[in-house]
């Protein structure tokens, strides 16, 4: 387990006037993804029923996870009084449904699956190192910077039981990198987009997964500074199996900042 509960946070140094009112919306979908983790526990464990350890581990991780979604959740609470975190969550699970009835990776094998999960860790590691350095009101920040060590060590976790499954199942680099590219891919899938239309919009809206996916990374985009983009390549290139830094890093950085600032100036002149 991480060094930090609920009860350990500084809720009493929480400042109304230092809330971004566009990072809340984000943080309230956050906040609902995170809180759902167990979810990805329960397909996590079918996939490793052969491996108690993993499983084990799987257990500490969800708890964490699902930390990060109350610790998230009481902070938006804070900023916006009226805001039912309950019956958000209530209405994303009710919305959006995880695939539970395999026991086997969609990524094709075990290592596939560390190598997809490692991708993940890395996305959510860095964007909460952005939300960090992007907030000013000191609660927010706090949270972040829990949160982001603990994504930044569960990419270790992962990363270890990579390096351990590929041994057996001998995954190629191209290999992981066409799966951790299918899963950056993913992040455009119904999750986040759900998420942000299940905690802001009204009971009577319409779900359409594009207007929602680009309002999400209209208020995402910005947060990110180049120290964030470059250590997260160097965190996919070293599970790919390649040197994390050096020219490739800094190639990939490059690209990254140009895709994320094009992007976002692009989503702010749609009003996304």
């Amino acid at each position: 387990m991480g060094n930090w509960t609920l009860e350990t946070i500084a809720w009493d140094r929480f400042d109304a006037s230092k809330v971004d009112p566009e990072i809340l919306r984000n943080i309230k979908a956050a906040a609902l993804v995170e809180r759902n983790g167990s979810d990805y526990g329960i397909y996590l464990a079918r996939v490793f029923a052969d491996d108690a350890s993993f499983r084990d581990a799987v257990e500490t991780w969800v708890v964490e996870e699902v930390q990060h979604g109350m610790a998230l959740g009481r902070w938006a609470t804070l900023a916006d009084p009226a805001w039912d975190f309950d019956v958000a969550f209530q209405r994303f699970r009710d919305g959006y449904k995880l695939p539970l009835d395999g026991n086997s990776s969609v990524r094709g094998s075990q290592a596939g699956e560390m190598m997809a999960r490692c991708i993940v860790e890395t996305g959510t590691s860095s964007y909460y190192s952005a939300l960090k350095d992007a907030t000013d009101e000191p609660v927010l920040k706090q949270v972040c910077a829990k949160i982001a060590a603990d994504e930044f060590r569960h990419y270790k976790l992962f990363y270890g039981h990579l390096r351990r499954c590929l041994q057996r199942d001998r995954l190629s680099r191209w290999s992981r990198l066409r799966i951790g590219w299918g899963r950056l891919k993913e992040s455009e899938d119904d999750e986040l987009a759900y998420a942000y239309f299940a905690a802001n919009e009204p009971a009577d809206a319409v779900y359409d997964r594009e207007r929602y996916m680009r309002a999400y990374a209209r208020r995402a985009y910005p947060l990110y500074r180049q120290t964030h983009v470059q250590r997260a390549m160097a965190m996919i290139l070293k599970a790919v199996g390649l040197q994390p830094q050096g020219w490739l890093n800094g190639l990939l950085t490059r690209a990254g900042l140009w895709f994320l600032r094009r992007n976002a100036s692009r989503l702010a002149a749609l009003g996304a």
